[in-house]
């Protein structure tokens, strides 16, 4: 665990508590731009992809080419992490994580663009596929570094709930993903599959434009400038976290994963189960799904909080496992296809995630040492 050689340099504390606020903002909503950019293409995935790029499929067939182009980003969230976790420990929180940025936004806002299946064939899914690659490699750099700007410029006591504000970004960008969406679709009507899903992925650009606004107006953290001063940063932060830290990688890989299985699942794979084979509209989905990302607006902060006090452990361990009891529930009310009840397991779905998300950045943080952690928490 880190020790305090990470404190904040400045003792005025009118001046520390107005560039901690500058930090919060400038990571919590670039986090949620680029979240928004991310969970577009989920939420296209359920209700458009398989038709457009995929007609030739039945339904099943269509959703799962759809869901393994949308895996590709999963596989170059690694790649993202190793990349922008080396010029994060080298070169600065604040600098990396506005090429993240920019990285994002320009891989969604082309996905607008891409030419359907009536038009290029197969081209358009391998198009897909390669914006898709190229979302997963910004994204990949996002996470570690927004924690970093947030709980770097905070103090040591309360690192829990300032580094879940950028946690808070994830069921924010959910929100507007998704609230975009419906909107959208209800103005569209039929022309959704035509032209109407496009428009949330045009409107990014517009997104990635504030948060590069907000991020060049911010400060690098006050833990950079030392080992810039202390002639501490390393030549190859990522090998030399995976040489010195390979246990707490795992864990933290361990403990992403049991967060963000789940959270797929709620958020993503209910589109397309809830419309193929539970026959609920797509607008009915969307609408219980906002409720859950709303939830998050409070809870994660709060379990950020609350692991402040309690410890990140306990408050974790425990979200986890209310989280595994909570599947048996989530799909035995589904299953039903009673509407209400649906919609009850849809809101909720999020509450236990939340509790182990809210202490999670801090948790994986403080795993590592301050010239090696960016690359730790990226790649972990």
């Amino acid at each position: 665990m880190s020790t305090r050689t990470d404190a904040l340099e400045t003792d005025d504390p009118a001046d520390r508590a107005r560039h901690l606020r500058r930090a919060i903002i400038a990571s919590t909503v670039g986090t949620t731009i680029e979240w928004y950019d991310f969970f577009l293409y989920s939420t296209a995935s359920g209700l458009v992809f398989a038709r457009l790029f995929f007609p030739e499929n039945d339904p099943l067939t269509g959703t799962l080419n759809a869901f393994g182009i949308y895996f590709v980003g999963f596989i170059a969230r690694p790649i993202g992490a190793a990349i922008f976790g080396h010029y994060g420990d080298r070169v600065g929180r604040k600098a990396t994580l506005i090429a993240s940025l920019i990285l994002m936004g320009i891989g969604t806002f082309l996905v607008a663009l891409v030419p359907g299946y009536d038009q290029i064939g197969i081209g358009g899914a391998v198009i897909l596929s390669i914006l898709r690659f190229i979302q997963g490699v910004g994204v990949g750099g996002e996470w570690g570094g927004s924690v970093l700007l947030s709980m770097e410029w905070g103090h040591h006591g309360r690192r829990g709930f300032n580094a879940s504000w950028p946690q808070f970004g994830v069921p924010a960008g959910l929100l507007l993903a998704n609230l975009v969406v419906l909107l959208v679709s209800l103005i569209s009507g039929p022309n959704f599959l035509t032209w109407g899903w496009r428009v949330p992925f045009l409107l990014s650009l517009i997104l990635v434009g504030v948060g590069l606004w907000i991020r060049l107006g911010i400060l690098e953290t006050p833990t950079f400038r030392r080992l810039i001063q202390e002639r501490r940063v390393v030549t190859q932060p990522v090998l030399e976290v995976i040489m010195r830290h390979p246990k707490e990688i795992l864990l933290a890989a361990f403990a992403r994963m049991s967060e963000q299985a789940p959270f797929y699942v709620f958020t993503t794979f209910i589109f397309a189960y809830g419309t193929t084979a539970l026959g609920f509209d797509r607008n009915f989905l969307l609408v219980p799904v906002l409720v859950a990302s709303a939830l998050g607006f409070v809870l994660i902060p709060f379990f950020g909080h609350l692991s402040d006090i309690r410890g990140r452990k306990p408050v974790y361990m425990t979200g986890a496992a209310l989280t595994g009891i909570f599947g048996f529930v989530y799909f035995g009310l589904l299953d039903t296809r009673v509407g209400a009840l649906a919609f009850i397991a849809i809101a909720l779905s999020l509450v236990a995630h939340n509790m182990q998300y809210g202490p999670q950045a801090a948790m994986i943080a403080e795993s590592f040492p301050p010239s090696l952690r960016y690359s730790g928490s990226s790649i972990g």
